[in-house]
């Protein structure tokens, strides 16, 4: 899957990967700001289920969306290659203004929508405007290369992640999901270890990571985790035996937490800015 240019206009849309297990039914802020970018009650949200083997996704989601106002949410259930030649889905993908890829497994969505007008679309439109959210698997798949899977633990070790193609929707971030609640430190330290140029974002559940422009804001209950791997000096991983522990020298770690910023060109992170009182 070819990688989109990051330095195309301002028109760009969001970017949005989501941890995972994002509030739906009390108070789920993440898709309540989804919703409002990409236009609110004028919204046209069409959702991508393919990740997740559950007949019954696309339809919840559905519920969620058109419970949050927005004027039309439409289920495309790619399930097969061939499903994404219907020109009636093409055309509601086009028309959309925002689209959702669900939760599941990330090689589901890769394996049937990579190298397809489906995901040459998806490309195109966020270059044009349209905003992309994806939670669990469906963030995992929104960059240039994925983590298809890997070990849990928090040391990096060689051969403990597998990389294969993403969308390529950016470039600038390689990103893992449900992070802290699965102990997933190691193996994104270990994907940045290859070839130190993505920045790493790490997502808590409940958390997001809205990139739009230049500047990644955290969003939700938990955090993102910012690994920037700019000033890296040294990595074992070329001389690192399978299972032996990579020693990487000149990382820089973040922790972002609701209204925190970082920019990926500056490398500046911010904190929240503090609340306005009124006076």
């Amino acid at each position: 899957m070819s990688v989109h240019d990051d330095s195309a206009g301002s028109q760009r849309g969001y970017i949005i990967p989501i941890g995972g297990a994002e509030e739906r039914d009390g108070d789920p802020s993440i898709l309540k700001r989804f919703v409002e970018i990409c236009g609110g009650e004028r919204a046209h949200i069409a959702i991508i289920p393919t990740a997740s083997r559950m007949r019954d996704t696309g339809a919840r989601y559905q519920r969620t969306f058109e419970g949050l106002g927005v004027k039309r949410a439409t289920v495309l259930p790619y399930e097969q290659r061939r499903d994404c030649r219907r020109e009636d889905w093409l055309e509601t993908l086009e028309a959309a203004d925002g689209v959702f890829l669900t939760g599941g497994n990330q090689l589901r969505l890769s394996t049937t929508l990579g190298g397809t007008v489906v995901a040459r679309a998806l490309r195109r439109r966020n270059r044009e405007g349209q905003h992309i959210a994806g939670t669990s698997a469906g963030a995992a798949i929104m960059s240039e290369h994925m983590i298809a899977f890997g070990d849990e633990g928090s040391t990096p070790r060689a051969n403990s992640v597998t990389l294969a193609p993403g969308l390529g929707l950016t470039e600038r971030l390689i990103v893992d999901q449900h992070f802290r609640q699965r102990d997933r430190l190691g193996r994104l330290l270990t994907a940045l270890a290859y070839n130190p140029k993505a920045i790493g974002v790490g997502l808590d559940e409940d958390t997001a990571a809205f990139f739009g422009g230049n500047v990644i804001e955290a969003h939700g209950s938990g955090a993102l985790t910012i690994v920037d791997p700019e000033d890296v000096e040294y990595t074992s991983m070329d001389s690192s035996h399978r299972d032996d522990p990579v020693c990487i020298v000149g990382l820089r770690v973040h922790v972002l937490t609701e209204g925190a910023t970082f920019d990926v060109v500056s490398r500046i992170a911010r904190p929240p800015q503090p609340a306005t009182t009124g006076r």
